[in-house]
């Protein structure tokens, strides 16, 4: 096997150094458009809600209807377990 030149090893160094440079520079800039693309939707959903009053109090109404939701199914299912543990009692 012969032996590489210091040359050769410096090139071949050289090489790898730049391919992992472009790698992580890609991977830097993947980053740099999603949050682009992030700052983007943030900006025009401040831009519509801002000019727009219904929109927010549609979203507004939406939300504590979900909340209400929420709380009713939780107190279902509270319900639906105070149930089945007392069905369980009954048959020991």
């Amino acid at each position: 096997m012969a032996r590489q030149e210091p040359q050769e090893r410096n090139y071949d160094n050289m090489l790898k150094m730049i391919e992992d440079l472009n790698r992580d520079l890609e991977k830097l800039l993947e980053e740099m458009e999603k949050l682009t693309v992030q700052a983007t939707w943030m900006a025009y959903d401040m831009v519509v809600m801002r000019t727009n009053p219904d929109l927010t109090n549609s979203m507004r109404h939406l939300e504590e209807a979900f909340l209400n939701c929420r709380e009713e199914m939780e107190k279902k299912w509270q319900e639906v377990l105070r149930e089945s543990k007392g069905e369980e009692q009954k048959k020991e």
